[in-house]
């Protein structure tokens, strides 16, 4: 009985989707390679706007190793996930080439606009609050 168990829970997990290369967060959303200056940030966790730009930050930092005034750049607003089926994400991408829309700055946070974008320093102060709430 306990290997009927055991074999069941190795298919179910077997059948779980893994991105290869993904990263996790310090707020714990996912980031997905999609190329050499793009990727996805996996919405999850009821992650909104700041968070999602806190992950885009932290693996623009640390997994691609670019300095901190490069700018990030809604390329595809928040929808359907590109890298993981079923899920929502938004695509970034460090390339102002890379996009359609016109590059825009804004006082107001949002993944819903390609082309909005933010330098990785000012998006990564949006982790602070992840530390803030755990705190409480």
């Amino acid at each position: 009985m306990k290997l009927l168990a055991t074999l069941t829970c190795i298919a179910v997990l077997g059948a779980v989707p893994v991105q290869a290369n993904s990263f996790t967060a310090v707020n714990r959303l996912t980031v997905n390679p999609v190329s050499a200056s793009e990727f996805e940030v996996i919405e999850s966790h009821g992650a909104g706007a700041r968070q999602i730009w806190c992950a885009a930050a932290e693996y623009n930092e640390r997994v691609l190793g670019n300095q901190r005034e490069t700018e990030l750049i809604v390329k595809t607003k928040r929808g359907p996930s590109i890298t993981q089926p079923g899920r929502k994400g938004v695509v970034f991408t460090n390339n102002p080439a890379n996009v359609s829309a016109p590059i825009t700055k804004s006082v107001s946070i949002s993944v819903n606009t390609p082309g909005m974008s933010l330098p990785s320093h000012h998006a990564r102060t949006f982790c602070r609050d992840t530390f803030s709430r755990t705190r409480r």
